[in-house]
């Protein structure tokens, strides 16, 4: 089936509702103190660890901005945050058109929000198959499977959505949102869309390289537990 060709763009896109999930929080005071700056009315979505920084940073501003991602999905996170942001609300959210009636009609019917802008790093999957005496197990439990989803439905719909994937790009981010009241151009959602693609790209290429060097024996644990069950 073919996808949808979109022929209506705008330049500037307002960033209204944001969702934010990061194991990285650095400098996440920084980017949330600027976006309630230069957005006075954003609404930010976010989960578990972030959730709870963001609600630190916000103090007594956050019943005006934050919500829990479960509360707006209306579904509650998985044990240990197995599942947490795959949920229709929120793809719905990212991918929408901005001239699509249908879409528009579905946001309606689901009472979801048009996502603009996504925050988002990953599991640390690199730095855990570091140490030295790293199991298959621990590699395992640190791929990350929402947060590469998020970011590349993001990215895919830069037409609208703005995805953040470094810190280090925060300050540019805000520099621009300060500077055209609260919107983002197209060409800065395009350099991010790029570079978010590198980094899911990095991130599975790393899990593609340990799974493939492992040798049969690495897998004793898991062999042990079926013997055992058995």
């Amino acid at each position: 089936m073919a996808g949808n060709i979109v022929e209506r763009v705008d330049d500037l896109v307002p960033i209204r509702t944001a969702l934010i999930s990061v194991s990285d929080k650095s400098d996440l005071e920084r980017l949330v103190e600027g976006l309630v700056s230069a957005r006075p009315d954003i609404h930010i979505l976010s989960t578990g660890g972030t959730y709870a920084k963001i609600d630190e940073i916000l103090a007594e501003r956050a019943s005006r901005h934050l919500q829990t991602v479960s509360e707006y999905t209306g579904q509650p996170e998985t044990q240990g945050g197995l599942v947490k942001t795959l949920d229709f609300k929120i793809y719905l959210g990212l991918l929408t058109e901005t001239y699509n009636d249908a879409h528009h009609k579905d946001l309606e019917r689901t009472e979801a929000l048009p996502i603009d802008l996504v925050v988002c790093n990953l599991y640390p999957f690199e730095q855990t198959i570091q140490k030295a005496s790293v199991t298959v197990e621990e590699a395992r439990a640190n791929i990350d499977i929402g947060g590469p989803t998020m970011i590349r439905a993001a990215a895919k719909n830069f037409l609208r959505v703005c995805v953040l994937t470094d810190p280090d790009d925060y300050s540019p981010f805000l520099e621009d949102l300060c500077a055209s009241d609260g919107k983002l151009s197209l060409a800065h959602r395009f350099r991010l869309a790029q570079k978010a693609f590198q980094h899911t790209a990095r991130y599975d290429a790393a899990i593609s390289k340990f799974l493939g060097a492992q040798k049969d024996d690495r897998l004793a644990a898991y062999e042990l537990a079926r013997d055992q069950e058995g």
